[in-house]
């Protein structure tokens, strides 16, 4: 009887630390709430609008040459282009623009070698997907591979100012661009 009594504890204890490893293996049933995100911010109004210091004029140029490459400037309506943008800040602040406004590193302005002045057009940094649109009312860049100057307040809302470059795409908003192309003197 004693050896019964033996072998029932051990199979009792068995059981019993079998029962204990399965319940540490085991999941709670209680639900965790988490608290809600908190709201998105709205993205920030964008002013495409001249700026404050501005009275610049309708432009689309002759064709000119930087650095022996020669420029042709063209009224587009449809251009579309991806490439390398960069930005432009303090050594132009205060400078006259090519269309004869006076450029504002923290407006939302840009320059563009072709496009006529001013356009308007929607930005995408490529990168990270931020879209801004902006007012072209400059000529530049003028360095290899790049489509677009934009200016510093441009770069940190596209959030590339601490990069220096980004890829990028440049569409023209046609609406916008024949009503500020209007504002400056365009007879179309």
């Amino acid at each position: 009887m004693a050896e019964e009594d033996a072998v029932d504890r051990r199979l009792r204890m068995g059981v019993m630390m079998l029962a204990l490893a399965l319940g540490a293996c085991s999941t709670a049933s209680e639900t965790v709430r988490l608290p809600p995100p908190p709201p998105l911010s709205p993205p920030p109004k964008v002013n495409c609008e001249r700026p404050k210091a501005a009275v610049g004029r309708y432009k689309v140029g002759e064709p000119y040459k930087v650095a022996g490459i020669v420029y042709r400037p063209v009224e587009s309506w449809d251009y579309d282009a991806r490439g390398r943008a960069s930005w432009y800040g303090a050594g132009f602040h205060g400078k006259q623009t090519a269309n004869g406004e006076v450029f504002d590193q923290d407006a939302l302005t840009a320059a563009h070698q072709t496009l006529p002045l001013p356009s308007v057009v929607r930005v995408t940094n490529l990168e990270n997907g931020r879209s801004l649109v902006l007012r072209v009312n400059d000529r530049g860049p003028f360095v290899a591979g790049r489509i677009l100057d934009v200016s510093r307040k441009a770069a940190r809302l596209l959030k590339f100012h601490d990069k220096g470059v980004t890829q990028v795409r440049v569409q023209v908003l046609e609406k916008e661009s024949r009503a500020a192309a209007a504002e400056a003197g365009w007879k179309g």
